[in-house]
Order: structure tokens, then sequence, then C-alpha cells
């Protein structure tokens, strides 16, 4: 299971012209669910991501999480993350979890951030979606949980 998580100062997410999720400061994350992938992998990734320090202190190190900040966390599901890229000049999406599969892990990971984090909106599984943000720093990580 794969996190790409950037640091925003805001972010949204627009289906058909109309907002479904909006946060201020927090993290905007893209998740991508691989063939094989478990619940027990979705919660070592939920887990790290809400703990990952990627906010400065009062030092200027990045030594605070999503929880310390009490920030926003904006989830948006991206099968693309799951493409293998190794080769040729167009990317292969047989890593990819089927949508069946991805749609309820993706869920599953909604429904476990949802109850363990205070302030949590969620993209639209399947849909075509345009996401906006104004990124923080930029400061951006890939979580790639096995």
């Amino acid at each position: 299971m794969i996190a790409l998580l950037q640091r925003v100062q805001s972010s949204r997410v627009r289906v058909d012209g109309q907002d479904i999720a909006h946060i201020e400061k927090g993290l905007l994350v893209f998740i991508g669910v691989e063939r094989g992938d478990t619940q027990s992998q979705a919660d070592k990734l939920l887990a790290k991501l809400l703990a990952y320090r990627v906010f400065a202190d009062e030092n200027d190190k990045m030594n605070l999480s999503l929880h310390d900040i009490k920030g926003g966390l904006l989830l948006v599901p991206q099968f693309t993350l799951a493409a293998d890229t190794s080769k040729g000049l167009r990317p292969s999406f047989t890593p990819a979890a089927p949508s069946s599969d991805g749609k309820l892990l993706f869920d599953y990971f909604c429904i476990q951030a949802k109850q363990q984090h205070h302030s949590v909106e969620t993209g639209q599984f399947g849909a075509d979606m345009q996401v906006s943000l104004t990124n923080d720093g930029p400061v951006t990580f890939w979580l790639h949980v096995r």
C-alpha cells in the first residue's frame, strides 16, 4: 500500500464542478492500493502517516506530526501510484489492485482514519477528481508498506 503525502496550507477536491472535500493546514495524501494489500498493511500505513513528523517545531525542525498540530487530513484514492513504470513509455497497471478490492481497502483506510483523527476528508473513489492544493514547503514524501 502506498501513500504520497504532501504538506499543505490548504487543499480541496472537486467532482462534477462541486467541492466534495476541503482542509486547511495539514496533509493531502494520495492512496494507492496494490494487489494483495491487506487491512493489516493499511493499519500500519495509517499509523505511520498520522505519526510522521513533517511539521516544523519552534526550532524550525520537522519534529511535529499531524496529530501534534491538529491538522486536516485529506485522503484521495489514486490507483496510478501502483503503476509499474520500469519498462517502455507507457505505465502498466498490473500491480494495482482490482477496482473492487481497491475501493474496499480505501474505504477501510478512511474509516480507520476517521476513528483515529479529528479532521478527515476524502476524495471519491473512481471519480474524475480535480485536486487543488497550496503546497507548504514544498514537502512531499512517499510511504510504502509492503
